[in-house]
């Protein structure tokens, strides 16, 4: 599933639609996790693009008169045309044509969504949502609150949306690898200066991606058609049984809230 550094990539690829025009929406096969409701989505015919955001791992296209909500799901892939649009492929569920551009996407498994909704701000997809990771309300006190109480492993909680959004699996074994910290610690074992430790590195392994252009594993392209390269920096995702970069430790991997979670169990406890 693209996580928060690849959907802010894709993000930043779409950026050059802010200005254009939506001149047509083509639907192929409706069936996602919510079908494509033709109504809906013919009434951006016509408006400008305001701007082009992300809120955790959805990207949201900003219109005169409402706001285009995509998510991803588990296998969702975006791609900008600017001149020529190649012959469609299976799973090409939908084109939406602007001014000079096409935005196409595929979806081979069918999880994601592309919602339109003229009230945004009530939006169920949205509603519920936690701070960004980087922004300032997601810091070390703020995460010892949230899990102060709590005794479900770190892992769980930092994947949790209504804690902080956008950390999926690949970033959360990463950032608990950064902290020394076992994904299977408690949260409520957690001291201030761990949580102080963890929003830093939350930060900095989700900022490292996304310079990267994100990590490309199985269906993950930017806008452009391009692979993103962060998966070559991964200190543990991926590399059960394989030394640690570290101390030459075995990764283990564990199941963890219907999840692989991967960790080194020399650094980390």
């Amino acid at each position: 599933m693209p996580e928060l550094p690849e959907v802010e990539t894709i993000k930043n690829g779409l950026i050059e639609l802010t200005g254009t025009s939506v001149k047509k929406t083509v639907i192929r096969f409706p069936r996602l996790r919510y079908p494509l409701n033709k109504n809906e989505l013919s009434k951006m015919e016509g408006q400008k693009v305001q701007s082009v955001e992300r809120r955790a791992k959805y990207l949201l296209l900003v219109l005169e008169k409402g706001t285009l909500i995509i998510h991803l799901g588990m296998s969702g892939r975006i791609t900008l045309y600017r001149d020529k649009t190649p012959e469609v492929q299976k799973h090409d569920h939908v084109d939406i044509q602007f001014n000079g551009y096409v935005l196409r996407y595929n979806d081979p498994r069918r999880f994601g969504c592309i919602v339109y909704t003229e009230k945004v701000n009530d939006s169920t997809l949205l509603v519920n949502l936690g701070p960004e990771p980087f922004n300032d309300e997601f810091n070390p006190r703020y995460l010892k609150n949230k899990i102060a109480n709590r005794k479900t492993p770190i892992k769980q909680l930092i994947m949790d949306n209504a804690i902080v959004v956008g950390v999926g699996n690949i970033y959360a074994c990463e950032s608990l690898f950064m902290t020394k910290i076992s994904p299977l610690k408690p949260g409520n074992n957690l001291t201030l200066t761990q949580c102080a430790d963890l929003v830093k590195n939350i930060q900095t392994v989700l900022q490292n991606a996304i310079n990267a252009g994100g990590s490309s594993l199985r269906d993950y392209k930017n806008a452009n058609g391009d692979l993103g390269y962060f998966q070559i920096s991964h200190y543990v995702y991926g590399r059960a049984n394989l030394p640690c970069k570290i101390c030459n430790t075995p990764i283990r991997e564990v199941r963890l809230g219907q999840r692989n979670s991967f960790f080194c169990p020399e650094c980390q406890k």
